[in-house]
C-alpha cells in the first residue's frame, strides 16, 4: 500500500508528467481517477485545507462548465463553489498530490518534487522535452 496519493487525470501532461516523478522517486502511488471517482465533500474540503490554498485556487478556469456557471463572478461562496467541483469534477484543478510531507496542486508538475519522501532515482525528461532531473537524481534549475 503506497503512502502517496495522486489526484490525476491521464488526459492532462502535466498530471502523467507528476505521476512519472512519483514513480520516478521509487514509489507507486495510489491513483485516483477524479473524473471517475470524484472525491467527496469531505475529502475536497480536507485537501483544500490541507493545500492550504483558497477554493477559488483549485478551480480550473478553462474548462466549458466555467464559464457557463459564471463561475468567474466573484459572487459566489465557498460552499457553492465546492457544489460545483463536486457537479462537474472537470472544475477541480489536478493534479493533486497527498504524501506524508504534504498535499499540494502540482501546477507545474515540479511542485511534487517539495513532497516526496524520496529522491529522484534517475534521470527524468518532462513530455516536452525539458529536462527536469540529471542522470544523478538532482533537480535542474
Amino acid at each position: 500500500m503506497s503512502n502517496i496519493t495522486i489526484y490525476h487525470n491521464p488526459s492532462c501532461g502535466t498530471s502523467r508528467n507528476t505521476l512519472e516523478m512519483v514513480r520516478n522517486s521509487g514509489n507507486e502511488p495510489t491513483i485516483i481517477y477524479y473524473l471517475d471517482t470524484p472525491p467527496t465533500r469531505v475529502e475536497l474540503i480536507k485537501l483544500i485545507s490541507d493545500m492550504g490554498i483558497a477554493v477559488r485556487a483549485l478551480l480550473r478556469k478553462n474548462v466549458e462548465p466555467y464559464e457557463q456557471l459564471g463561475l468567474d463572478e466573484d459572487k459566489f461562496s465557498d460552499e457553492q463553489l465546492i457544489d460545483f467541483m463536486l457537479q462537474h469534477p472537470i472544475l477541480i484543478n489536478r493534479p493533486v498530490v497527498v504524501t506524508p510531507l504534504g498535499t499540494r496542486l502540482c501546477r507545474p508538475s515540479e511542485i511534487v518534487l517539495e513532497i516526496l519522501p524520496e529522491g529522484q532515482k534517475g534521470s527524468f525528461t518532462k513530455e516536452d522535452g525539458e529536462k527536469v532531473i540529471d542522470e544523478t537524481g538532482k533537480r535542474i534549475k
